[in-house]
């Protein structure tokens, strides 16, 4: 009999879920469950009141496959294995990284370069068994180049320093209605502060084709190639795959720098999802 699988990918905004069945499947969103935001407890609190409503009709869970941002360091796997022990007492538990989520989805059990373009960034050499190198963002504040946080964060730079020319401050002004005090408020003493920066990506994707918001996205997702890419020497070997919602949203550009480098472009997708489904089956 076919097992029944609970798969989990998330961000730090939010966490997409699949239950597999023998005849069908149903996907559902939560919001975000990162070891760095939450401790166990309210981990547990999301999972009960926005994870079990969806498995009610459901037997018991065989197995559990989470990915999830944060969980290179084994003090939150612990945790989040903790956490799922509690709710899935029978189930067999699989915890691994979102960089590990993306090269399943976007290689499945070939060789290539998988790279995560999302609220934060991220990449990795994949054999198609294993991760075998890996060139990780170092936070938003320091790095994430070509992330959203990192070109929500140059939105925030054009308009603070006034460097948006008088149409691009108009449409700024007239869509978000935010001083200064407020954006920087939102920043420095708030939580969160990566996925408020990362929030501003958005004005790009609506503003395409003003050289000053080309600018600002073909120099960020450069940032990514140079500052990560190039440190593969498998990139002129394998295709490089791209996965999150910059990487999907601005993928003309993501061609154009490839045809630049003269590398060769894999998959290009928004969410792991669909690609993780395929490879637990």
């Amino acid at each position: 009999m076919m097992a029944i699988k609970l798969i989990a990918d998330s961000g730090a905004t939010k966490c997409e879920w699949c239950l597999i069945q023998p005849r069908k499947k149903s996907i559902f969103t939560t919001q975000g469950l990162s070891p760095y935001f939450f401790g166990s407890d309210d981990m547990l609190e999301i999972i009960q009141s926005e994870v079990l409503p969806h498995l009610k009709h459901t037997t018991a869970i065989d197995e559990i496959y989470f990915y999830g941002t944060g969980l290179s360091n084994m003090n939150h796997v612990k945790m989040m294995r903790s956490v799922l022990k509690k709710l899935f007492k029978q189930a067999t538990i699989e915890i691994n990284t979102d960089i590990l989520a993306a090269a399943r989805a976007l290689c499945g059990h070939e060789k290539g370069i998988a790279c995560i373009l999302g609220t934060g960034s991220n990449s990795c050499y994949f054999n198609g068994k294993k991760i075998i190198k890996n060139s990780p963002g170092i936070g938003y504040i320091l790095g994430d180049e070509g992330s959203g946080a990192y070109l929500g964060k140059k939105v925030i730079q054009y308009y603070l320093y006034n460097t948006f020319d008088p149409e691009l401050m108009h449409r700024f002004n007239k869509k978000y209605a935010l001083t200064p005090k407020e954006i920087l408020e939102n920043v420095y003493q708030q939580p969160l502060a990566s996925r408020y920066l990362a929030g501003f990506a958005i004005f790009l994707a609506e503003n395409r084709g003003h050289y000053m918001i080309e600018n600002i996205i073909e120099d960020g997702l450069n940032d990514f190639f140079y500052q990560h890419l190039l440190k593969y020497k498998e990139i002129w070997e394998y295709p490089i795959n791209f996965i999150g919602s910059v990487a999907f949203g601005f993928s003309d550009i993501l061609q154009e720098l490839c045809q630049v480098y003269e590398i060769k472009i894999g998959k290009i997708q928004q969410k792991p999802m669909p690609g993780l489904i395929e490879y637990h089956r």
